[in-house]
């Protein structure tokens, strides 16, 4: 049996400074940290009650509130409230036009009958990143931490499928590398809620095609043949000048909101004793009412709850009638019990009755992923879910919350029902989510997406996929159109990275000249042309049969350069996966060498995500100098 949490009591208000208040003469700024590790907290409140204004903190945790003059020489309280942590408060005395006031949260410990405390560590110093955390603060609880007499930790269950990494493979005994595309983006989110904690994630949670594609990149919009355009490029790789890195980018096409096609949504919810935590189904309740504000009126959503039992707490209503869906999604608590029926099943007979034949027709499963959802295995449900989707209602799944994460699970569930997976650590990865992101989230535009790449053995000695190692297919199934592989969203890229261990010296010189830079040796002076040929299977939501294209990289492409900004971006992401992962193929990728890679290539960064992952790897970079300098 599942404990029971203290509900969060406070509404998570989040507004942007209003016009009118930008106007005032003096400003209140300052960045909202966390108290243990210094990185910055994105999406904090805060609020100046005096003033009736509320503001969040950007990605770099720094916020900026405008008041009026008349405001000037007098005392003010600010508060700052943010999911996980306690809320704090300071007054200040405004005495000119500019004033500062930083905050560091402290990380939230609920409390009930008794303390409960989640954690993957076994004593009050957790090994991180290669460094040692120091004990929690007299009166606090470290994650781990055995507690005397009435205070127990809660066993930490969360789960993940082992990953190996893909090893490199000799291109003439397998010239074909054949995987299923895959967009699912939760492992980044995961990664980040470890390192804030300070903890270094386990190996299996680190999947690094997720983690690249987190990030968006300058591909170009497809043509009217294809839902998605297909860009190659091919430099050195960093963390081993002597080989290649080739880039492979898909764009899927844009859709604006107005644009897409009519909702048809059920929103299945945990509302399991479990859920209760501030990071549960508080952050649940937040991120379905910023999904409730993208709708509109010929979109519908229905909910249905699942605890020991399930039911339908909302039925089928127009994104028309916002008050209702909020109202309905602001009542739900965690711990209570519901009228009959299997949470699943029910779900997706609601999407079925309610079907809209030229719409989007999708469960979305909220939870910590410790259910059991009125199916009697994981077999059957995942039947069940491939039933479904062959009549035409997509799954995705929303895991939210720490301690019994059953990531594997969701992540297969996700795959099964031809949706997304995605991990929500606080309130700005809801709006991503749901805001920037929302028509990959809920419009497919490709499914079954699958990619095989041709190596030429007379350029390629050995290649190797990096990442994708759970999306691997055999050769053959790339023709196999009853083959189950990937979906592509409206909106959505998708970046492949292969390392090439090259079979001749494609850069060969001539002898040095003084005076000028020597010209390297044109590939095609060889009678050589091609490094490798890439080839893509898709289907249409609604089609039985695939579509095929291809795109042939060429010998001449590569170039003896770091590559363009992109690439160099990814590289460092990817560096930087493989040293989470202790990876044996990681070369001389270490993490100074993914923070010099993401310095250099940040470029215009629209949200901030790319900055932000810099500032995670400086903060786990302080973190171990801080460790070698103590030993």
């Amino acid at each position: 049996m599942k404990p029971a949490f203290v509900s969060l009591a406070f509404p998570l208000l989040l507004f942007a400074p209003r016009e009118g208040l930008q106007q005032g003469r003096i400003v209140v700024t300052g960045r909202v940290t966390q108290s243990a590790t210094n990185a910055a907290i994105q999406a904090a409140n805060v609020r100046i009650d005096a003033a009736n204004i509320s503001v969040g903190t950007d990605a770099g945790g720094v916020y900026r509130i405008y008041l009026a003059d008349s405001f000037r020489t007098k005392e003010v309280t600010l508060s700052v409230r943010a999911i996980g942590f306690k809320p704090a408060s300071r007054t200040i005395k405004l005495e000119s036009n500019s004033n500062v006031a930083d905050f560091q949260l402290t990380v939230d410990v609920n409390r009930l009958s008794e303390i409960v405390v989640t954690g993957t560590a076994s004593t009050a110093y957790t090994k991180a990143l290669g460094f040692a955390v120091a004990p929690a603060a007299p009166g606090t609880i470290a994650h781990g931490q055995d507690l005397p007499g009435r205070y127990r930790p809660v066993d930490n269950t969360e789960s993940y499928d082992r990953i190996v990494d893909n090893p490199f493979l000799r291109a003439r005994d397998n010239p074909l590398s054949t995987f299923s595309v895959d967009v699912d983006r939760a492992s980044y989110s995961n990664v980040r809620r470890f390192v804030a904690e300070g903890q270094r994630p386990p190996k299996d949670a680190v999947r690094i095609e997720e983690l690249v594609n987190y990030f968006t990149y300058e591909y170009p919009d497809p043509d009217d043949r294809h839902p998605f355009s297909v860009t190659t490029e091919v430099a050195r790789a960093p963390w081993r000048i002597d080989h290649l890195l080739v880039r492979i980018g898909l764009q899927a096409r844009r859709v604006p909101a107005a644009s897409l096609p009519p909702n048809n949504l059920v929103f299945l919810i945990d509302v399991s004793g479990s859920m209760g935590s501030p990071d549960k189904l508080p952050l649940v309740k937040r991120a379905l009412q910023f999904l409730v504000q993208q709708l509109r009126e010929q979109d519908r959503v229905a909910m249905v709850v699942y605890a020991g039992a399930a039911g339908m707490v909302l039925p089928p209503t127009s994104g028309a009638h916002k008050g209702v869906l909020l109202g309905a999604i602001e009542e739900l608590e965690a711990g209570g019990s519901t009228a009959g029926g299997e949470g699943i099943r029910l779900a997706y007979d609601v999407a079925r009755k309610y079907h809209m034949p030229n719409g989007n027709n999708r469960v979305i499963l909220a939870t910590d992923g410790d259910f059991n959802v009125g199916v009697s295995s994981d077999a059957e449900m995942e039947r069940l879910i491939e039933e479904r989707r062959q009549q035409g209602t997509f799954l995705s799944v929303l895991g939210f919350g720490r301690g019994n994460l059953k990531d594997s699970k969701m992540e297969k569930l996700a795959d099964k029902g031809n949706g997304n997976y995605a991990y929500i650590d606080d309130i700005a990865e809801a709006k991503k989510v749901f805001g920037a992101e929302m028509g990959g989230t809920l419009l497919t535009l490709a499914k079954d997406v699958k990619l095989q790449v041709e190596f030429n053995p007379e350029l390629v000695s050995s290649y190797r996929l990096i990442g994708y190692e759970n999306r691997m297919l055999r050769a053959e199934d790339f023709d196999d159109d009853t083959k189950d592989a990937g979906e592509i969203g409206a909106g959505h890229s998708v970046t492949a990275l292969y390392e090439i261990e090259p079979g001749v010296d494609l850069w060969s010189q001539v002898e040095p000249l003084r005076y000028q830079t020597t010209r390297p040796i044109s590939p095609a002076s060889r009678n050589v042309t091609e490094l490798m040929h890439v080839k893509l299977r898709y289907k249409l939501p609604e089609a039985r049969t695939s579509r095929w294209l291809d795109h042939v990289v060429r010998a001449t492409e590569t170039q003896p350069t770091d590559g363009s900004s992109d690439l160099r971006f990814a590289a460092s992401v990817a560096a930087f996966g493989m040293v989470l992962r202790d990876s044996e193929y990681r070369g001389g990728a270490t993490l100074e060498v993914a923070i010099a890679l993401a310095r250099g290539s940040i470029g215009e960064d629209v949200g901030g995500y790319r900055a932000e992952f810099l500032r995670m790897m400086e903060t786990v970079q302080a973190r171990s100098l801080l460790a070698a300098k103590e030993r």
